[in-house]
């Protein structure tokens, strides 16, 4: 259950009361308790404290259409996602930070396409300890640099909450990664910034499991939280997850987060990422992240799966028009 606190209530009492209900407690413009969800009605004192009272069926609540019916809105620089917008936003760029030179090829290539928002790992989470980790706070000042020269929107991972403030400071969308979706100590620090926090869904995460992770952002208080399906894994080994669409169609009808799809990480394959591309932008979703590197054979992560910049060239052309198609912008 959520409840709206009147406005005349001070921080002292209504710490009081989010201690005697056992409630989260923020602040977003008013004082907003979150009970757990077997609490179904506001009653005695808390009922008479109440502004108003939104009762839910699981602690998917803030995230839920119980509570906010529409989606809500997530602006990353001048570019809004979500609400009425109808736009799909084009995150694109490669896997990792490598060097200057590799970062800066994908920063001109995409400025010059019309992309906005470039993303790249500089905090790596990778499989195997013996693979390249990232640059590090090396690899952020990269990025910061390409933003400066460029007017690019930043999206890039916190890998664990060691490094969480740095991504937090350098970012201008803080990426969770599937690895680090349940790392409470970046879900933490996450809520306590203002700053779009795209959270990928664990390749082994219920939608249950993975809205909750949500939930756990919304109530330190950041609501700019945009939900990112990015494949799960099934039985199929021919491809290295599987895109869930039917998941992706869930969520937008029971959640009232902004919602985009990741098909370079769902299939692994880049002979695969057009088609899936197409698809997610078919469903209407507020956005794609897709893979690309100036030569994906010698990308030092994830290889397999980059888009060449010709093949980039040719997907980002065909988006527009599958956008179009079903009343969207490609922005």
């Amino acid at each position: 259950m959520i409840v709206h606190l009147n406005k005349n209530i001070t921080k002292e009492k209504a710490q009081q009361l989010a201690e005697k209900y056992q409630s989260t407690l923020f602040e977003n413009g008013k004082f907003v308790l979150v009970t757990p969800s077997k609490v179904k009605a506001a009653e005695g004192e808390l009922k008479e404290l109440a502004e108003a009272v939104f009762v839910t069926d699981s602690d998917i609540q803030l995230a839920g259409k119980e509570y906010i019916s529409t989606r809500r809105e997530v602006k990353i620089g001048d570019i809004t996602i979500g609400g009425n917008s109808k736009n799909t936003l084009a995150i694109a760029g490669p896997c990792s930070v490598e060097s200057e030179e590799q970062i800066e090829a994908a920063a001109k290539f995409l400025v010059e396409l019309g992309v906005k928002a470039l993303r790249a790992g500089a905090f790596k989470p990778r499989t195997s300890p013996y693979t390249f980790q990232g640059l590090g706070l090396a690899g952020l000042k990269l990025l910061d640099k390409m933003r400066g020269k460029y007017g690019l929107q930043i999206v890039t991972e916190v890998r664990d909450s060691t490094h969480a403030d740095e991504v937090i400071e350098y970012a201008d969308v803080i990426q969770v990664g599937a690895k680090s979706m349940y790392d409470h100590g970046i879900l933490h620090k996450c809520g306590k910034t203002k700053k779009p926090v795209l959270l990928k869904r664990g390749f082994g995460t219920t939608l249950q499991e993975f809205v909750q992770a949500a939930e756990f952002i919304l109530s330190g208080g950041n609501p700019n939280v945009i939900l990112c399906e990015r494949g799960i894994r099934t039985f199929e080994t021919k491809t290295r997850f599987t895109l869930d669409l039917c998941g992706a169609t869930w969520l937008k009808e029971n959640t009232n987060l902004p919602i985009i799809l990741d098909p370079s990480h769902a299939i692994g394959y880049a002979f695969g990422v057009p088609d899936l591309a197409r698809a997610c932008i078919a469903l209407g979703t507020d956005g794609v992240l897709i893979e690309t590197h100036p030569n994906p054979k010698e990308a030092k992560s994830d290889a397999s799966q980059q888009l060449n910049f010709d093949e980039f060239r040719k997907l980002y052309s065909s988006m527009k028009k599958v956008a179009e198609a079903v009343d969207y912008k490609i922005v």
